[in-house]
């Protein structure tokens, strides 16, 4: 113990008082335990501090990473209806010239124009002539005789197509009642007609269902070119009873098509939004070679489908993209549109030009479908193609970005529903007749912005259905309209 006291006590100087010692010694620990106490509350708030900071940097790189992500689709190609599924119709102006002044089809080395051989198109002189114009000199150039009694030669004939003068043809109808000799009855050939005696007939009717269903023409402009061109002057309200009139006579034919396309063993189906009513439902094709149905419905699910067509759909081989509603439904058979796929991978050639993964799985269709091209009757075996693409699939390439690997997960999943165009010629290899059906919804939609009310969608939708089937069987649409006023 007395050796604890030299330590706090110089070794010359006697210790004279223990408890003074103690004392001292009490109060320095006490001092020591203070500062220690201050050291760890100091490090304490330091720790806190380091720990806030922590979580700032920790808020900060996560800012940073999602800023990263949003910049990133600046320096990434634009997505367009060329290199993904966007449709034209939300592309910028730039997207759009550049769409129409380039085309994912290959250069085949020709020179652009009609090839050598190629007899070329002009107009055909009419046999029948509504009227022929002799046209003959007068006198004579050489000597300044006359020639009216000069031996007249044909020397060529051309014909000159004109509009006749655009006025409206009024017949007047005057209706005799006949008064019978034997019973002294009254007889009329049809009842009087209660309302305004001033009618249009089916040829009005027809031509503004033509300018509404086919040129995309809302109501004001349709009675503006009415009453500019022709001189009608029919209100909107009857513009929209002809509309109707059509679509209440087109039910028949709409039963038909439904029914031809239940029966048929293969049909192409695609959606599009339609915006009605002031919101979103959705339009839906189904068309074959000879038949297209465009309907509306409130969703994309495959129990729209179901409900349509019921259990047709397990007769039918069904030609679509790679939405999910159409993998849910248990159809004979499956085609997955390949324009679809192609352009997804030409936008992964574009993400990543340094790889060659994607160019060598495009390279892979497009050599299938020039197959099927060349060869457009003939049963192709697909189990050599399939076994390319495998090859491909198997390939590595996670470090090529989560894209790559979203499309190779995808081509697994549909990889049985991609070359069954091949060995059977009925069944197309892409999906482009659906689109293009359906295209027109949204080149009206355009136009108006918007359907104010379901019967307009639904009148539309129908109308065009007729028209397309009518166009498909060599019909043009404004006599496949005219006859609906005409049945």
């Amino acid at each position: 113990m007395w050796d604890i006291f030299r330590i706090f006590t110089p070794v010359k100087e006697k210790v004279t008082d223990i408890s003074k010692v103690l004392q001292d010694m009490t109060a320095e620990m006490r001092l020591m335990r203070e500062t220690i106490n201050q050291q760890y509350s100091e490090i304490a708030k330091l720790n806190r501090n380091i720990e806030a900071l922590n979580r700032q940097l920790r808020k900060k790189d996560e800012e940073n990473t999602r800023l990263k992500e949003r910049l990133s689709k600046y320096e990434k190609p634009k997505k367009n209806s060329g290199n993904s599924s966007t449709p034209p119709s939300k592309e910028t102006m730039k997207d759009e010239i550049v769409r129409r002044t380039k085309s994912l089809r290959k250069p085949s080395g020709k020179k652009p124009g009609g090839q050598e051989g190629h007899d070329g198109h002009k107009l055909s002189c009419s046999p029948s002539p509504d009227e022929i114009i002799d046209d003959t000199p007068n006198y004579c150039t050489n000597c300044g005789g006359t020639l009216a009694d000069a031996e007249r030669v044909l020397d060529y004939v051309t014909q000159v197509i004109s509009i006749p003068e655009l006025k409206p043809v009024i017949k007047e109808i005057r209706h005799y009642v006949m008064i019978c000799k034997n019973c002294g009855g009254r007889i009329r050939t049809a009842p009087r007609r209660k309302s305004n005696d001033v009618v249009y007939d089916a040829s009005v009717k027809s031509l503004v269902v033509y300018l509404s269903v086919v040129q995309f023409l809302p109501y004001g402009r349709i009675a503006s070119f009415l009453r500019e061109v022709f001189g009608l002057a029919p209100s909107e309200g009857s513009l929209v009873n002809w509309v109707k009139e059509s679509k209440r006579n087109a039910q028949p034919a709409i039963e038909k098509i439904k029914e031809y396309i239940m029966s048929s063993s293969v049909v192409g189906f695609d959606e599009s939004g339609c915006y009605c009513n002031k919101r979103l439902d959705w339009a839906w094709i189904a068309q074959t070679v000879y038949y297209t149905l465009l309907f509306r419905a409130d969703g994309r699910s495959s129990e729209v489908l179901t409900d349509k067509f019921g259990d047709s759909l397990e007769r039918m081989t069904a030609v679509t993209d790679r939405h999910s509603a159409y993998s849910a439904l248990q159809f004979l058979n499956h085609q997955v549109c390949m324009a679809h796929l192609l352009r997804e991978l030409q936008y992964l050639s574009e993400l990543n030009d340094k790889q060659d993964w994607s160019d060598k799985i495009a390279s892979l269709f497009r050599e299938a479908i020039h197959e099927r091209n060349s060869n457009p009757s003939a049963i192709i075996p697909k189990a050599s193609w399939l076994e390319r693409l495998d090859n491909l699939l198997k390939l590595n390439i996670c470090n090529f970005g989560k894209k790559f690997e979203t499309l190779k997960k995808g081509l697994i999943k549909c990889r049985d529903y991609i070359f069954n165009f091949l060995e059977d010629p009925m069944i197309p290899s892409d999906n482009n007749g659906s689109e293009r059906g359906i295209r027109k919804l949204k080149i009206k939609l355009k136009d108006s912005c918007t359907f104010r009310s379901d019967f307009g969608a639904d009148a539309f939708l129908e109308l065009h259905s007729i028209v397309e089937t009518a166009k498909k069987h060599n019909k043009t649409p404004f006599n496949a309209i005219q006859a609906l006023f005409e049945a």
